[in-house]
């Protein structure tokens, strides 16, 4: 049932745009347009777990990464004697990272881990969000309403979000992702998995329970930045639809009860499919805190290494090369432009097996995705077209002569402000002569492509 309401305050503090519904929107969704926008209030969507007990253990669990899961997917042993132990007590500051190093890689969020019922209230809500998308697919191009949408739908005990939803529903149906596929993904039926990074954000990570999308929550001025970005990204991708920027498929905020507003983003991960990878690497071409500690032999940790980690190493890409290079030079310009550092490549790769080798039977050539993103016909040319290999998520992936490879730019959201300008200062005199992450956008972007070209042949 719909019901009118006053105003919603401001999604993003200080956001450059408008909040509210479109005309259309509210058109479709069967009621008259009103000042300011609308919410939905949703009834009878699966949530695990009592509206109460949600409430009182979701709120402000999405602000930290969690200290503890019940069920691990993966652990060594001795991350197996650290989760049963979590249950008890508090805990300080340095047994958690201690902790939290025993136990870097995926664990599933069953009944009993702390983040098991945030994790219900938002596939209930991206459940119920895709399924207005479905209801009422987005048509034509996109306006300028539709980058400043903001829907919220109000379910039992909470409120979920969805920021410039036709935008990306429109993005996804551009990477023939069906919508059903992606609410069945996100949805109530399987449960997400937990990654712990070895990132120094505070943000928790999530993964769909196939790993074909990641989640990651994102602070307000973060979300802003994207939001703010949004129409040049998406133009971006229609003028270069095989570009290495991640996708990212939706933005969304998740509210219990009165509680903050979180924000929360869904990507198409880079490293889909999983089975078969066996190394990974998180790139941004600099030296300092860029080591991570190897995992011991046959240890089933998931761990994402940095640039220290691939020293002596090389991409052999073959014919595709010339390519990789170029894509790097237009997307890290593209960045550039956007006053953004700080992105990292990600990376990961595995030996072809048979059933991936050959032009005949695992390369296609997909002249009807490039020449539909093109604006025009000066632009057809600059668009860097490739062969795309015949798997999912084909434009991650980039098959050497004896290699697959997973490539992504990633984490797009920083932006060179006064904050960054002050570390950059900071970590001039206390990192003299080294190479770090804060630098300008310029000499970031210059400086992630040098790396590449040096270390692929």
């Amino acid at each position: 049932m719909l019901q009118p309401r006053r105003r919603d305050p401001q999604a993003i503090p200080g956001a450059p745009f408008r909040i509210g519904c479109s005309r259309d929107r509210h058109r479709s969704i069967g009621r008259s347009r009103r000042r300011g926008g609308a919410r939905l209030m949703l009834r009878g969507y699966p949530v695990a777990g009592d509206a109460a007990g949600a409430r009182e253990a979701a709120a402000g669990a999405m602000a930290a990464p969690s200290p503890g899961p019940r069920e691990i997917l993966a652990p060594s042993p001795e991350a197996g004697r650290r989760a049963a132990a979590s249950s008890s007590g508090h805990r300080g500051l340095l047994w958690r990272l201690r902790d939290k190093q025993c136990r870097l890689g995926l664990f599933e969020i069953g009944p009993g881990h702390e983040l098991h019922q945030v994790m219900c209230l938002m596939q209930a809500g991206l459940w119920a969000a895709t399924q207005v998308s479905m209801d009422h697919p987005p048509t034509g191009l996109p306006t300028e309403e539709d980058f400043s949408e903001v829907l919220t739908q109000v379910h039992e005990g909470f409120e979920l979000g969805t920021l410039a939803g036709p935008v990306f529903a429109r993005l996804r149906r551009s990477l023939g992702l069906a919508e059903e596929d992606y609410q069945a993904a996100l949805g109530p039926s399987r449960p997400y998995l937990q990654f712990l990074s070895t990132s120094k954000s505070k943000a928790s990570f999530f993964l769909s329970h196939d790993q074909r999308f990641f989640l990651k929550t994102l602070r307000s001025r973060e979300v802003q930045a994207l939001l703010a970005h949004l129409p040049r990204y998406v133009h971006h991708l229609q003028r270069h639809p095989h570009s290495l920027l991640a996708r990212v498929l939706g933005v969304h905020s998740l509210r219990v009860a009165r509680g903050k507003k979180k924000y929360f983003i869904v990507m198409q991960s880079v490293f889909y499919p999983a089975g078969r990878i066996s190394e990974r690497y998180d790139i941004k071409g600099c030296e300092v805190s860029r080591w991570v500690e190897p995992a011991p032999e046959g240890s089933v940790l998931v761990l994402v290494l940095k640039d220290l980690n691939f020293q002596g190493k090389t991409i052999n890409l073959g014919p595709q090369r010339s390519w990789f290079l170029r894509q790097m030079e237009l997307d890290t310009a593209f960045l550039r432009e956007l006053n953004v550092l700080d992105y990292s490549l990600l990376m990961a790769f595995q030996r072809l097996h048979e059933d991936e080798r050959g032009p005949g039977s695992s390369l296609i050539f997909r002249t009807a995705r490039s020449i539909r993103g093109a604006q025009s016909a000066e632009e057809s040319g600059a668009q860097n077209r490739r062969l795309l290999p015949d798997a999912p998520n084909a434009l991650h992936i980039v098959d050497g002569p004896e290699h697959r490879y997973f490539l992504g730019l990633v984490d797009l959201t920083t932006v060179y402000g006064l904050r960054k300008r002050l570390e950059q200062l900071w970590k001039t005199l206390r990192y003299p002569g080294r190479t770090f992450s804060t630098v300008s956008p310029a000499c970031y972007a210059r400086r992630l492509c040098q790396w590449v070209e040096a270390h692929t042949e």
